[in-house]
């Protein structure tokens, strides 16, 4: 897979990168079905294809549960060939299975200096805030992108950025930082002036829930994985979609279908 520079950076990744929330947490998930969480050879493998397929991204967070202190483990060796994304914001309790949100300086200086020691790793390739939905309160009060820039001044962080869930909060995120995580399929085009927004000002964009957490492959029809890279892949904004499959031949399918929309282009 052709990599694609992100914004301003020196960050090349591949259109498709893996997700792993699938690594670290089944609970308080909205994916279609449960899911056991794979062993660490079964992560390995599934690591391994990714790389085979020219996979170079992967993304991460502390709301992912295990997810960062297993790549620690499951990157050793390797940690050059991959752009690692994490986030800063959303903490998740594996016991009871819910949610909190911290989004002080001081947390956030915490959360960058675990998540460096869980992945095992002297800087985090890309670090986005884990926004709860009050996007653009959460920037003007607590300042959080400029903590992030401060931390991106120190080498701790190549790119910085905000996983957003409004309009207004895209927007102001690139405005401030290098790119933003949005949702954007074929469902849900609300955030598309975020994608316009950051082709016209050279910044980057990655995509969550691309496939609609995977309600999208339950549709009759056209096949839908490849009418939605088709879709979202249109869009000159769009630098990579994360892709959430612990499944190989998902994967395997998934990476085909973007190849086959970008060559459409």
């Amino acid at each position: 897979m052709l990599k694609r520079r992100l914004a301003n950076t020196d960050l090349e990744i591949s259109p498709l990168g893996l997700g792993t929330v699938k690594l670290g947490r089944n609970k308080g998930i909205k994916y279609p079905t449960h899911f056991e969480l794979p062993s660490d050879k079964e992560a390995a493998q599934l690591i391994g294809l990714a790389k085979e397929l020219g996979i170079n991204l992967i993304d991460t967070a502390p709301a992912y549960g295990n997810s960062e202190t297993r790549l620690g483990t499951l990157l050793t060796g390797q940690r050059q060939d991959w752009v690692i994304c994490s986030k800063v914001g959303e903490e998740f309790d594996n016991q009871t299975g819910q949610s909190s949100y911290k989004f002080t300086p001081e947390h956030i200086q915490f959360s960058v200096e675990r998540s460096l020691k869980r992945l095992n790793t002297d800087y985090i390739d890309m670090l986005l805030v884990h926004s709860d939905g009050n996007d653009v309160e959460i920037i003007k009060r607590f300042g959080l992108l400029q903590v992030l820039n401060d931390l991106k001044a120190q080498g701790k962080i190549r790119a910085t950025g905000m996983s957003t869930k409004t309009i207004e909060g895209g927007l102001l995120a690139l405005q401030q930082s290098d790119c933003a995580m949005v949702t954007y399929n074929l469902t849900h085009a609300d955030e598309e002036p975020v994608l316009d927004f950051a082709a016209q000002h050279n910044k980057g964009i990655l995509l969550k829930k691309a496939l609609a957490s995977g309600h999208i492959c339950t549709h009759a029809g056209e096949d839908p994985v490849q009418a939605s890279f088709n879709y979202i892949f249109a869009h000159p904004g769009v630098t990579s979609a994360i892709i959430g499959t612990i499944n190989p031949e998902h994967l395997r399918s998934n990476v085909a279908a973007a190849e086959k929309a970008i060559l459409q282009q």
